[in-house]
C-alpha cells in the first residue's frame, strides 16, 4: 500500500510482487523502463518482510549515464522463467547496510529504484518510477470503480470511505445542484447512483453545472442523464439513468434506494416523492435556492433540509410545496453555478454527516447560506 500510495505501479502475480515503468540507461545510453521482480513472503494474507536482498529485472541491462554498465550489483543475468507469465532477464544484489536485509518491500523497492533510476534521472530529470499510474481493482474487490482510490488510501481515510459504500442513492433532478451532488457522490464507493431527468441538456444548463462541454455536444442535444453518465461512468461503475421525471406512476422506484438527493422545484411532485419515502423509512435531503436582483447586484439563500426516519416533522415548514414558488430569478436562468456548487457541497457533507464520515455534534436537519451577509445558520438539531 505505501508504493502504490507513493505512485509506484506495482501488481502481484504467481507469489511475486511486479514494480514497473521503472526507468534505467540502457548501453545505448537511453532512458528505457523495466520491471522490478520481488519473491512475496506470505503468511496467509500479510505480507512478511523480504527473506532475501536479491531483487530480478525484466529489461536489457542497467548502465550509468556514461554507458558504462552498473557492476556494483551485478549477480546474474541468466534468463528464467518465475512464475506464469514473469520471465526475468537478470538478478541484482545490492545488500543494505549495516544489517544486510531489507525492513519490507518498501525499503527494497525503493533502494532499487534509486539505484536504477539516478543515472536516468541524469540524461532525463523527469524520469522517475513514481508515476503514479492508474490502478486497476482486483476482480475479487468489487469495487464500483473503474480504478483504485488512492486518495483515500493516501490519506489512510480508506475504513472511514468504505462507510459511504452504501446500496443505491438517487438524484432527481440534474439541474445545476443535482449535477453538481452527482459531481461529488461519484468519487465515494457508494454501489449505484440513480439519475432521474427527462429533460435534455441545453446551453444554459452548461453554465450551472460541472465540466465543460464542447460545442458538438451540445448540438447532439443529448438527455442530461445520459450526458453526465458519459462523463462518471469513466470513473464509477455504477451510473444507472432513468430518463424520466418521477411521477405518480413510477414513484415506487424509489423505495430501492438507501438515500435520495430531491434537486427539483416542482412541488406537486415533491409532495407524492416525500410521502413515499417516508412511508418506505428512506432518509433524503431537499435541496434549494431563492435569488432575488436587488441594486445592481444578486442576493438571496441556498437551503439543505434533511428528512430522517427518527425526524420528519420540519420537513414541510421549511421545503416549498406549493406548485408555484413565487418570485425566483432562479427559474429565469440566471447564471449561479457557484451558488449550485455549494448548495451541492452542503447536502453531500450532510449525508456524509448521517452515515458517519463526518462527525456531527449538532445533528442539524436545515441549514441556510445568505449570500448578503455570508452567514451560515443551521437549525432543527438532533434532540
Amino acid at each position: 500500500m505505501r508504493l502504490r500510495n507513493d505512485g509506484y505501479c506495482i501488481d502481484t502475480r504467481g507469489g511475486v510482487l511486479l514494480v514497473s515503468n521503472v526507468p534505467y540507461v540502457d548501453y545505448d545510453k537511453q532512458v528505457r523502463r523495466g520491471t522490478l521482480v520481488a519473491k512475496l513472503m506470505l503468511a496467509g494474507d500479510e505480507v512478511l518482510a523480504p527473506d532475501t536482498h536479491t531483487i530480478h529485472f525484466i529489461g536489457n541491462y542497467p548502465h550509468n549515464a556514461d554507458g558504462t554498465p552498473i557492476e556494483k550489483f551485478r549477480c546474474n543475468s541468466q534468463r528464467k522463467t518465475l512464475c506464469d507469465g514473469v520471465t526475468v532477464d537478470h538478478q541484482f544484489s545490492a545488500k543494505p547496510q549495516p544489517k544486510g536485509s531489507y525492513d519490507d518491500y518498501y525499503h527494497q523497492v525503493s533502494t532499487y529504484c534509486m539505484i536504477l533510476g539516478g543515472p536516468a534521472a541524469e540524461l532525463d530529470p523527469s524520469a522517475t518510477a513514481r508515476c503514479f499510474a492508474p490502478v486497476v481493482p482486483d476482480a475479487k474487490e468489487d469495487s464500483p470503480f473503474h480504478y483504485l482510490d488512492t486518495a483515500s488510501s493516501r490519506a489512510e481515510i480508506t475504513q472511514l470511505s468504505k462507510k459511504l459504500a452504501i446500496g443505491k442513492v438517487a438524484i432527481i433532478g440534474l439541474g445545476g445542484t443535482g449535477a453538481y451532488i452527482l459531481d461529488l457522490v461519484a468519487k465515494t464507493p457508494v454501489g449505484q447512483i440513480h439519475l432521474f431527468d427527462k429533460d435534455w441538456f441545453f446551453s444554459h444548463n452548461a453554465f450551472r453545472g460541472p465540466g465543460a462541454p464542447s460545442l458538438e455536444e451540445l448540438r447532439a442535444k443529448p438527455l442530461k442523464v445520459e450526458y453526465f453518465k458519459a462523463i462518471y461512468s469513466k470513473m464509477h461503475r455504477g451510473i444507472v439513468t432513468h430518463p424520466v421525471h418521477v411521477t405518480s406512476e413510477n414513484v415506487e422506484l424509489l423505495r430501492e434506494m438507501d438515500f435520495v438527493f430531491l434537486c427539483i422545484d416542482d412541488g406537486m411532485a415533491k409532495r407524492f416523492i416525500i410521502r413515499e419515502l417516508e412511508d418506505a423509512g428512506i432518509s433524503f435531503t431537499d435541496v434549494g435556492m431563492g435569488i432575488y436582483v436587488g441594486e445592481e447586484a444578486l442576493g438571496g439563500m441556498v437551503r439543505v433540509t434533511t428528512s430522517t426516519p427518527n425526524r420528519r416533522e420540519h420537513f414541510r415548514s421549511h421545503v416549498p410545496l406549493a406548485d408555484d414558488n413565487g418570485d425566483n430569478e432562479y427559474d429565469q436562468n440566471i447564471q449561479v453555478a457557484d451558488l449550485n456548487a455549494l448548495n451541492a457541497t452542503m447536502a453531500v457533507i450532510k449525508w456524509k454527516k448521517l452515515f458517519g464520515f463526518y462527525m456531527d455534534f449538532q445533528g442539524e436537519h436545515h441549514s441556510t447560506y445568505a449570500i448578503e451577509t455570508q452567514l451560515l445558520t443551521r437549525a432543527e438539531q438532533q434532540a
